[in-house]
């Protein structure tokens, strides 16, 4: 789907088309801005209940979820398997997040960073991005924690009931 967004990008500018917003489940690309001149206002969907854990004001981004909330299964025992697998053991990931959001640039980068970012964990993602500095970043942990990247926390207002513990990482 990232790929997707980058495809669609360019065929939009090729046909002069400045302003649209796609949303192709959870990979979300806006380009410029509505129709009055201000940001797109996506949500981000909360992984843990109805509703959303905030909204970001978008102009000429992409932001992409990863979380293991909509594509998964429980078995007879109770075992939650979702569709997001570590690959150092073959198992759905279990790396303390439940959500991972990526802001940049280009959809296809975004997409693969918010399913690695989620299989790294916390401290691995945040070392990621204190390293390249070239995205932002929303992390919700299985701790009731969501933290922000400060170019997503400049854009980001959480929902009065989003129910997690704030933090923004300070810039490396």
């Amino acid at each position: 789907k990232g790929y997707t967004v980058d495809m669609l990008r360019g065929i939009f500018a090729e046909a002069g088309i400045d302003n649209a917003l796609f949303n192709l489940g959870g990979n979300v690309l806006a380009l410029g801005q509505k129709p009055d001149g201000s940001c797109w206002r996506v949500g981000i969907q909360h992984p843990e209940g109805q509703g959303l854990v905030g909204v970001a004001e978008l102009s000429g981004k992409a932001l992409i979820t990863s979380g293991g909330y909509e594509r998964f299964f429980e078995d007879e025992d109770g075992n939650v398997w979702w569709h997001i697998m570590d690959p150092a053991t073959g198992y759905p990931a279990k790396s303390g997040l439940i959500s991972v959001t990526v802001m940049g640039e280009e959809g296809l980068y975004c997409d693969a960073l918010s399913t690695a970012l989620f299989i790294m964990g916390e401290e691995k993602a945040e070392s990621f991005w204190k390293e390249r500095g070239d995205f932002d970043m929303a992390l919700i942990t299985d701790d009731g924690r969501l933290i922000l990247t400060p170019g997503l926390d400049e854009i980001f207002t959480p929902a009065d009931d989003c129910g997690y513990e704030i933090t923004v990482i300070e810039n490396a």
